[in-house]
């Protein structure tokens, strides 16, 4: 078991579930008694999705989330403090998530854990134990747990960046940190998200999938909204926030991998490059090679809600959307997107 001293002396990011592992070195911040958001959740709008087993969402400044959550992002607002070198993975659900959390930490790791290393944490353990996810932690109280990880710690989200304000603080302000989203064209988007949420709701039809991600009521929806928060801020301080296209790093992945590499400050060296350090990272965390670990293949993303790890890993392609939607509902997902992001500077072709 790892040891509060051992593991102050290791340069991050190490993988999460080490960390949890070690309940010993970790003093838990106690469950807040849930009577303190009590009056905040009900007070805000509310609808249900009739496919989730009438799941309820609540718009939190602007946003929808599951009703459970609306606490986590209001305590990331307050609470959340970044180190400088900390970086942020964050995106909508099922835009290449898992991908790349895996690509990051395998690219911010490689020098204690070489990608071709036969004890490599990505060959034990699912790329999501791997890192931290904010809400999770802040929605149970359990946010002292990122105390005990060293720098550089590498943390996940699919908050907006409205609900982690000390990431990337306005400009001019201090502090902040590094954040790394990645971005798909919306239409992919729906039909993986109704994909995966089939597997605990499988009742959920793709109509009301579209519906909801065209009237933005889906979780951590509007889409736009969303995907904007990011896009200005990495127009405004390109230094702070990466931003990336699934379809992008699909074309060209080992390209991506060095970009992502030079923004968080750890650009491939030169013998890196001759000894196949990107080929192998890139490798390591294909869709192949992903799927056919055995991490992968049983148990839950999350315990609480019984999603199967296995579904993270389904096809990884573009234009999967052309097997799904009507003429009608890609006009009208096109017609969405083209409206709400006229004259950003951000289209999907």
């Amino acid at each position: 078991m790892a040891t509060s001293a051992g593991l102050s002396a290791r340069v991050g990011p190490v993988p999460f579930k080490d960390v949890e592992d070690a309940g010993d070195m970790v003093t838990a911040v106690p469950e807040r008694p849930s009577e303190e958001h009590v009056g905040l959740v009900s007070a805000l709008p509310c609808c249900t999705v009739a496919g989730m087993s009438n799941m309820k969402l609540r718009c939190y400044q602007g946003f929808w989330m599951q009703e459970g959550l609306v606490p986590a992002a209001a305590a990331l607002q307050r609470r959340f403090e970044p180190r400088p070198s900390d970086v942020i993975v964050a995106s909508l659900p099922k835009c290449g998530t898992t991908w790349l959390v895996a690509l990051a930490f395998a690219t911010l790791a490689r020098r204690a854990y070489p990608p071709g290393a036969a004890d490599h944490p990505l060959r034990r353990l699912n790329p999501h134990q791997c890192l931290p996810f904010l809400e999770g932690l802040f929605a149970g109280g359990r946010e002292g747990k990122l105390d005990a990880l060293p720098s550089p710690r590498l943390m996940n989200t699919h908050m907006p960046l409205a609900m982690i304000p000390g990431a990337v603080p306005a400009d001019g302000a201090g502090g902040g940190c590094r954040v790394v989203y990645i971005c798909r064209e919306p239409k992919d988007m729906v039909v993986s998200q109704w994909h995966y949420f089939r597997r605990v709701y499988p009742d959920l039809a793709f109509g009301e999938a579209v519906d909801m991600a065209c009237d933005g009521t889906m979780p951590w929806g509007p889409f736009w909204d969303h995907v904007l928060g990011y896009w200005r801020a990495s127009a405004a301080r390109p230094e702070s926030v990466l931003f990336l296209r699934y379809e992008e790093l699909l074309r060209d992945p080992a390209g991506n991998v060095r970009r992502l590499a030079r923004f968080v400050g750890l650009p491939f060296s030169a013998a890196e490059e001759e000894d196949g350090v990107v080929r192998g990272i890139v490798e390591l965390c294909s869709l192949d090679s992903l799927r056919g670990m055995e991490a992968n293949k049983a148990g839950y993303v999350d315990p609480r809600i019984k999603f199967p790890r296995e579904a993270l890993f389904r096809k990884g392609v573009a234009d999967d959307w052309k097997s799904h939607m009507t003429p009608e509902m890609a006009r009208r997902m096109d017609g969405v997107a083209a409206d709400k992001l006229r004259a950003t500077g951000l289209a999907f072709p």
